[in-house]
């Protein structure tokens, strides 16, 4: 049996490489160090927690995040597999029950007999051996710097997150709101606050207006754009959020059989339906401020707020030139990295992160050639993005299918060339050795 590869982080990137490496027969170290030592996002002693949305994104394959879905399920993901046990209704996109999810997770890991989970906080790489950190955007400040070491130049960049508040369903006035998918997609999962243009406009100057939480360094141009505050959003213009999270449009308030002037919507956070999260409505305003002011929402005068949004500093590699596609440390090969910290962004890239690093890793340690995912999946097409040293201003991105070789042929329509190349890629998927 080769040595133990030491994986450093429990989120969903850690635990899906510690997954892969261990049904392929590959012993492993997992060190997490929860719930010795939490960070502001976290509330859970959990392995896997969701600590922003507790959506997936798309389940659709003209969706370029469909697609990564799919190819993960093809390779027996862990995260895939608990997150579809766990689903709770969200039109066409794959939400969770965040504690489910999250102990489906916890019982699978701890429970496997090549894995070992090792608790507390770690402060240094190991000297020598497989290693792959999956420490996430939230790295301590010890480990950071232990990194920081390794790296060529100024290769650490950050931005800042933030998550969204989450209410009960009790607390909720329906007399101001109704269930209903966008453009009836679904079973009408999600619940729509109305707003009237009035309602809307005093809601949209009070938040600009109201006061933010100190975050050390914060400046809006260091938000991230795809988790950006609905605060800093809102002071880009008075039309920004009706085009953004508040967008009424594919949503029929049936009271009145016509589209409200702004909708803000509200998604399952659980599978009993009794907690919701404000769609979109990521913020760092103080706690007092959002009470306040999400409250000028008619659905939600009278809300319940059971968690508070939170914002803080992200962290990850200016991985071009730093990692190859196997997300491997070029200057020092036997240390992979997985998830956020690489510059990907989101639960399913993340995922998808850990499980190419360690299926590679796998097959490297038992003598078997690489299989060098193709740039026409999903899961190569991501790696090689993050590896391409000749990607300027490199920033977190989704996957999407830009990143992808075109088909070469044309197909009329943007869904049915989005379905086309979702079957190109499973095509190419199928043409591997994938166990």
């Amino acid at each position: 049996m080769s040595a133990p590869v030491t994986v450093l982080g429990g989120g969903l990137a850690g635990c899906e490489a510690a997954w892969q490496l261990a049904k392929r027969g590959i012993p492993v170290v997992l060190r997490e160090m929860k719930p010795e030592k939490m960070t502001p996002a976290h509330h859970s002693p959990l392995l896997g927690e969701l600590v922003c949305s507790n959506s997936l994104r798309s389940d659709q394959l003209e969706n370029a995040v469909g697609l990564l879905k799919e190819e993960l399920r093809r390779l027996d993901s862990l995260i895939l597999g608990c997150a579809d046990q766990h689903r709770v209704a969200a039109g066409g996109a794959l939400a969770v029950d965040r504690l489910g999810f999250a102990q489906a997770i916890t019982d699978a890991i701890r429970s496997h007999p090549r894995i070992t989970v090792v608790e507390g906080e770690v402060t240094a790489l190991p000297e020598e051996g497989e290693v792959i950190v999956a420490t996430g955007p939230l790295t301590s400040d010890a480990l950071a710097q232990a990194i920081a070491q390794k790296l060529p130049g100024e290769a650490y960049l950050h931005f800042y997150d933030a998550a969204a508040p989450l209410v009960t369903y009790e607390s909720l006035d329906m007399d101001h709101a109704f269930f209903a998918s966008r453009y009836d997609k679904g079973t009408a999962d999600y619940i729509n606050c109305a707003l009237s243009q009035e309602e809307y406009l005093h809601f949209w100057k009070e938040l600009c207006a109201a006061q933010e939480a100190p975050v050390h360094g914060f400046e809006d141009k260091n938000v991230f754009e795809g988790c950006m505050p609905v605060e800093v959003m809102a002071r880009r213009g008075e039309q920004t959020l009706c085009y953004g999270p508040l967008k009424p449009r594919g949503l029929r308030d049936p009271k009145t059989g016509k589209e409200p002037y702004a909708v803000v919507q509200l998604r399952r956070d659980n599978a009993d339906g009794s907690i919701y999260n404000l769609v979109g409505f990521q913020t760092h305003l103080t706690f007092p401020e959002q009470k306040r002011v999400f409250s000028l929402i008619p659905a939600l005068a009278r809300a319940e707020f059971v968690r508070y949004g939170v914002m803080h500093r992200n962290t990850y590699l200016n991985a071009p030139g730093t990692l190859d596609r196997y997300y491997r440390l070029k200057t020092e090969p036997r240390i992979c990295f997985a998830g956020q910290i690489t510059g990907v962004e989101g639960y399913v890239e993340s995922t998808a992160s850990g499980c190419l690093a360690a299926v590679e890793l796998a097959r490297r340690l038992q003598g078997r050639p690489p299989l060098d995912f193709p740039q026409e999946t999903a899961l190569g097409a991501l790696a090689l993005y993050v590896s391409n040293e000749t990607v300027q201003n490199f920033q977190p991105m989704n996957i999407n299918f830009g990143i992808m070789p075109p088909l070469g042929y044309r197909v009329k329509g943007k869904r049915n060339k989005n379905a086309a190349l979702s079957q190109r890629a499973l095509a190419c998927l199928e043409g591997l050795d994938l166990a």
